[in-house]
C-alpha cells in the first residue's frame, strides 16, 4: 500500500495545476520527473507549446530576428577581427563607397559594421546576464515571501517596495557611477534594478500555489521547505516569469544603450549606445552613424517583444486559440 500511494502522490499537480503551467512544466521537466505515462503526457504538451509558437508569426519573426543576431554576435571575432575601436580607414566615408567597409565610417575611421557586430555581443551579454541577475534575485525573494508568509513576507514586500520607489535608469546610473563603468558593472547594476517586478510576480504565484493539492501531498511525504519551493511550485509558477525575462532582455538592451549614450557605458568595448552618441554630433553630414546603430537596437528590441508575446499565447491555451 505504501508503494502505491507514493505512485499517486506525484499526480495530484497533473489534477490540480492550469494548463497554462502545466504545459510549460512538461517542456522543461517532462522528461525528468514521474513515471513513463506522466512524462509521456507532458512532453506531448511540450510540443502542442512549440507547435503553437512555430505557428505564430510573429513568434517566428522574433525568433528568426534573435537568431540571427545570436549569431552575429557569435562570429562577431571572426568576421570582424580585431579592436572595433581602432581607426582603419579615413573619416566618414559613407556605406557603400568602399566595399572592405560596408557600412561605412565613422569620425574617427572606425568600421561601423565592426562596431555593430561587437556592440551586438555586448549588448545580448548585458542583456542576459543582467535578466539572469534579476530572475534570481526576484525569484528568491518572490518565492520566500510568497511561501512562507507572515512577517517574512511583509518584510520582503516593504524591501521590495523601497526598491521600486527609485527608478530604474536612475538606480543604475548611481551604481554606474559609483563602481568602475564596464560590462559586469552595468549587468549587475540593470540586474539589482530589475528584479522588483519577477519578486512581485512569483510571490503572487506562490501565494496563489502554497495551499494546492500537491503541496500538501509533498508535506505529507516530509519534503523539505527547500525541495517544495525549488521542485514542485516553481516549475508551475514559471510561465509568467519566462515571459517576463524576454522583457528584461530588451528593457536592459535599452538601458544600456542609454548609459553608453551618455557616456557612462563600457569605454574599452563597442556598442550601441556608444555609437549613437558619437555620431550624434555629425547627424546632418553623417546620419548613418546613429541611424544604423539604432535600427540595430530598434531589431533587437522589437525580436524579443515578439518572442515574448508568442511564448504568452503559445503558453495560454485561451490565447492559443486565436493563433
Amino acid at each position: 500500500m505504501a508503494s502505491d500511494s507514493s505512485n499517486l502522490i506525484p499526480t495530484a499537480p497533473e489534477a490540480e495545476v492550469s494548463p497554462w503551467r502545466r504545459e510549460l512544466t512538461g517542456t522543461l521537466f517532462g522528461l525528468r520527473r514521474g513515471n513513463t505515462a506522466i512524462a509521456a503526457g507532458r512532453a506531448a504538451a511540450g510540443r502542442g507549446v512549440w507547435r503553437a509558437l512555430m505557428r505564430n508569426p510573429s513568434a517566428l519573426a522574433g525568433l528568426v530576428l534573435l537568431a540571427i543576431f545570436t549569431a552575429l554576435a557569435l562570429s562577431a571575432g571572426h568576421l570582424f577581427p580585431g579592436d572595433p575601436l581602432d581607426m582603419v580607414a579615413a573619416p566618414f566615408e559613407w556605406p557603400g563607397v568602399d566595399p572592405l567597409y560596408r557600412l561605412g565610417t565613422d569620425s574617427l575611421g572606425r568600421d561601423v559594421a565592426a562596431g555593430i557586430a561587437h556592440g551586438t555581443r555586448v549588448s545580448l551579454l548585458i542583456g542576459a546576464a543582467s535578466a539572469g541577475i534579476g530572475l534570481v534575485i526576484g525569484t528568491l525573494v518572490g518565492a520566500t515571501g510568497g511561501f512562507f508568509g507572515g512577517v517574512i513576507d511583509d518584510v520582503l514586500v516593504r524591501v521590495t517596495e523601497l526598491f521600486q520607489t527609485v527608478p530604474s535608469f536612475l538606480l543604475v546610473i548611481v551604481i554606474v557611477a559609483i563602481g568602475q563603468p564596464s560590462v559586469t558593472i552595468i549587468a549587475l547594476a540593470i540586474g539589482i534594478a530589475s528584479w522588483p517586478t519577477v519578486a512581485r510576480i512569483v510571490r503572487a504565484e506562490f501565494r496563489t500555489l502554497r495551499q494546492s493539492d500537491f503541496v500538501l501531498a509533498a508535506r505529507s511525504q516530509g519534503f523539505s521547505n527547500a525541495r517544495i519551493i525549488f521542485g514542485e511550485i516553481l516549475p508551475n509558477a514559471l510561465p509568467p516569469v519566462i515571459v517576463t525575462a524576454s522583457v528584461m532582455v530588451a528593457s536592459a538592451i535599452l538601458i544600456e544603450s542609454s548609459l553608453s549614450f551618455l557616456g557612462m557605458g563600457d569605454p574599452n568595448v563597442a556598442s550601441w549606445g556608444g555609437m549613437i552618441g558619437a555620431g550624434r554630433d555629425s547627424l546632418r553630414t553623417a546620419w548613418y552613424l546613429t541611424a544604423v546603430p539604432g535600427a540595430a537596437i530598434v531589431l533587437a528590441v522589437l525580436a524579443l517583444n515578439l518572442l515574448g508575446d508568442g511564448l504568452n499565447d503559445a503558453l495560454n491555451p485561451r490565447l492559443r486559440e486565436r493563433v
